[in-house]
């Protein structure tokens, strides 16, 4: 066998195993509303390394998930951060990096150790990354025009009694407030801002 064919062979099964994996990290799913349904099971990690299951870690008192399919939409979660908190706005809340597909499965420690250097230690606890169950998050919220963050309150039992993926909004925010009076005043509940040093 010519030395040509012998480094074009291992270089021919690298780009075939690359397309076979593209699929699985570009699923894309359309935009959905899913009010009255109850969040899906998945596990993912904080950035202080501690596992974590969603919707099960909030259970008994409302919870509210910032998620995000891409970088950029750090920008509008970080306006819903200011703005929650500016407001005082009471409930425990999570930072949630949504990430589908097999290659960023693959890399996902050094995805996490950029969110680490631009997130201040004391909040890392706050933020969730989810890789090997995002695909149920991305079905759920849809992922079609990621920059958007997707803002879903869930009540005591996990179910979505608020959801808001077109931007931030101070609208949008009294909306989120008056869905959040709402819900039954005996569930405690920790203001936004002293949730953040998990």
């Amino acid at each position: 066998m010519s030395r040509s064919i012998r480094i074009l062979i291992p270089l021919l099964v690298l780009f075939a195993g690359t397309l076979l994996m593209l699929p699985s990290c570009s699923a894309t799913y359309e935009r959905r509303n899913p009010m009255g349904e109850t969040f899906p099971t998945v596990t993912g990690q904080s950035l202080a390394g501690k596992n974590a299951e969603l919707p099960t870690i909030g259970r008994g008192a409302p919870l509210l998930l910032l998620i995000g399919y891409d970088q950029d939409t750090q920008f509008d979660l970080d306006r819903w951060l200011l703005a929650l908190d500016m407001a005082g706005v009471q409930v425990r809340l999570f930072e949630v990096p949504t990430i589908p597909g097999m290659i960023p499965r693959m890399i996902s420690g050094t995805i996490d150790n950029g969110m680490r250097r631009g997130i201040p230690e004391e909040d890392w606890g706050v933020v969730i990354t989810v890789y090997g169950d995002a695909h149920k998050i991305a079905k759920f919220t849809g992922n079609a025009d990621s920059l958007p963050g997707r803002i879903v309150l869930l009540d005591a039992d996990g179910k979505v009694v608020f959801f808001h993926d077109r931007g931030y909004s101070l609208g949008t925010l009294k909306k989120l407030q008056a869905a959040l009076a709402a819900l039954p005043s005996s569930t405690a509940m920790a203001p936004a801002a002293e949730n953040r040093d998990r």
